[in-house]
């Protein structure tokens, strides 16, 4: 296990050393952390690597001038300029909490980002405020549209933070897909096969191949085919990527430029707008009912649901109560790292002369 707080010491550094401010250094830290905290493994420390290749081949700018250039009361679009997704998007939220003290609500679409890491970080964030927080993006195409053997869409997750009272917030985050490109990532890492329903080959038929999407194949939207609702991931994702990519003047479908994790370094033509995009909202609890009303029913919404008789050896849980575990435990025992992310954390180490957190320490 690898100390939490040392691991984010050094992430920061990294950031640093690329050209980003101390402070937006510690915010892009922050987010990958928390993933690594929350069991989110694919998101974490393991996308290190790919934020410095961006910078390493001129898609990332450590020093964008965020900035908005449409707006109305309760609606925003900014432009990201080429910077951290972890650093615009909560910027972006921000942007959103604002206008919703304001009017109620807010909705803010961005262009010209990058990968912005989970986007339960983004939507939690409105948490605080007694809002309902909403985040999603798109992403480069990996996935297939129901019928289809081309790759149209990306994982295009979507995460919908709500508050509640003397019980923990309601937290969804899930890709629009049977499964994030990020597990799969794991599996390659890991030697092992992905379950039939994750991904297809290149002619279109289901594989155990974890590097299918690597070979011409592609991953298969939520539901995994047709007769399992594979039409209803594939609707989610598309709203995601309108949302995120055509409403916001970014690159949408087939043109969102890759993400430059191993295997992915080629760079897209981005011909039908700016970066990749992404779409974030707040709403005010108290411009719908009173607040102290809604929190007390959705506590009896929790209790309700976790107290549902459950199948033998489980339990119901709500939204949040898998990530909250993992946090608890790894804040005391420490980050379970894979042995390759471990490994390109120090070839990271050795490139920027930063100290690598040693494992036990």
């Amino acid at each position: 296990m690898y100390s939490a707080e040392k691991v984010r010491k050094f992430t920061e550094k990294v950031f640093v050393a690329i050209g980003c401010t101390l402070k937006d250094a510690r915010l892009a830290a922050d987010v990958l952390i928390n993933a690594d905290l929350n069991g989110v493994d694919s998101h974490g420390v393991a996308r290190l690597a790919g934020y410095v290749r961006l910078y390493d081949h001129g898609r990332l700018n450590p020093v964008p001038q965020i900035k908005i250039i449409h707006e109305t009361p309760s609606t925003a679009t900014i432009d990201g300029d080429r910077g951290l997704g972890l650093v615009v998007a909560p910027y972006a939220m921000k942007v959103a909490m604002k206008k919703a003290k304001k009017v109620g609500s807010g909705w803010v679409s961005v262009q010209n980002s990058n990968h912005f890491g989970i986007a339960g970080y983004h939507a939690s964030l409105a948490l605080a405020e007694d809002m309902i927080g909403w985040a999603m993006t798109n992403a480069a195409p990996l996935v297939v549209p129901t019928f289809s053997r081309e790759k149209l869409l990306g994982t295009n997750p979507i995460a919908i933070g709500i508050p509640a009272g003397e019980q923990p917030a309601f937290l969804a985050d899930f890709a629009t897909t049977a499964v994030a490109y990020g597990k799969m990532e794991i599996l390659q890492r890991k030697g092992l096969k992905a379950p039939i329903g994750w991904v297809q080959d290149a002619e279109g038929a289901p594989t155990d191949n974890a590097n299918a999407v690597k070979e011409g194949g592609g991953l298969l939207p939520l539901g995994g085919d047709r007769e399992h609702g594979s039409h209803k991931g594939y609707g989610l994702g598309a709203a995601v990527d309108i949302l995120s990519g055509v409403l916001s003047g970014a690159n949408f479908g087939p043109w969102v430029p890759p993400f430059a994790t191993a295997g992915f370094h080629g760079v897209a033509e981005e011909q039908v707008g700016k970066g990749t995009g992404h779409f974030l909202g707040a709403m005010r609890i108290d411009g719908f009912r009173d607040k102290l009303e809604f929190k007390a029913h959705m506590d009896k919404w929790i209790e309700r649901f976790r107290s549902a008789p459950a199948v033998d050896g489980e339990q119901v849980q709500i939204p949040g109560d898998q990530e909250r575990r993992f946090k608890a435990e790894r804040l005391i025992h420490g980050l379970p790292l894979n042995e390759k992310v471990v490994e390109s954390l120090q070839e990271l180490g050795e490139r920027f002369k930063i100290k690598v957190p040693k494992k036990g320490a």
